[in-house]
């Protein structure tokens, strides 16, 4: 009897305990009969701010911001101005994130994200397996020089290994070590074409010419080298065996 009568409470305070949940009013209909406020869970607010997180994500926890900046400086060196434009440059490197990330992703997708939508795992452990792949991909490409550093500056005790190096002093060494490798390659890139600028510049001046632009005479020159050595394919197979992506 003490079960039954306790049933029927419950379900009379059902109502009143679900219009209790936590959440953050958004909209307020009014109407004919009064308003009507709904209400934002927590747990979608959440998602919403890690969704604003991903691009800054994707730029610091992946291979864009080096690839980025070498497609950035060749455009430099070529002195081609905005051509191609920042859109096109955005989408090469872009996509070219994804082919060199391709095995990562792949981890990340059959280790949490499967058994994660198969409710075989929860979000927290979906996430801690997640870490994994990235975790070691960003090792992989960063520096100990880098790790040294941020060690150094957040006043720790130098970890053991690799491995137990913590997400807040990986991921600014990460983007360091990004940065340094960047730009040797762009400097590397950046060399022939200051030759040509170089040669053209003496020739004009021994010529006489003080009024014509070097860059114009030397920009067709530079074209046609980065056109007849497959300049492209070489820039985009240098960057992607960067990362370790090789065809064998």
């Amino acid at each position: 009897m003490r079960r039954g009568r306790l049933a029927a409470v419950l379900l009379l305070l059902a109502p009143a305990l679900a219009s209790a949940q936590p959440g953050i009013p958004a909209l307020t209909v009014d109407g004919p009969g009064g308003g009507q406020t709904y209400t934002l869970s927590i747990q979608i607010l959440f998602l919403m701010t890690a969704l604003t997180l991903l691009p800054a994500a994707l730029l610091m926890m992946t291979a864009f911001t080096r690839i980025i900046i070498v497609l950035a400086v060749l455009r430099q060196a070529l002195g081609t101005l905005q051509t191609p434009s920042n859109q096109i440059l955005v989408g090469l490197a872009l996509f070219l994130t994804l082919f060199v990330m391709a095995p990562v992703l792949e981890r990340v997708r059959t280790e949490a994200l499967a058994p994660y939508l198969a409710d075989e795992i929860p979000a927290e452990e979906a996430l801690r397996r997640a870490a994994g792949p990235m975790r070691a991909f960003m090792l992989r490409q960063t520096r100990d020089d880098a790790l040294a550093l941020f060690v150094r500056l957040s006043g720790r005790e130098p970890p053991a290994s690799r491995e137990e190096v913590p997400f807040s002093l990986l991921v600014p060494a990460f983007v360091t070590s990004e940065l340094k490798t960047a730009f040797q390659i762009g400097f590397l890139l950046f060399v022939p074409f200051l030759v040509i600028d170089l040669v053209v510049a003496s020739v004009l001046m021994s010529m006489g010419m003080m009024m014509l632009s070097p860059m114009l005479v030397s920009l067709p020159f530079k074209i046609m080298l980065f056109v007849l050595v497959d300049g492209w394919s070489l820039v985009m197979a240098t960057l992607a065996a960067s990362f370790g992506v090789t065809g064998g």
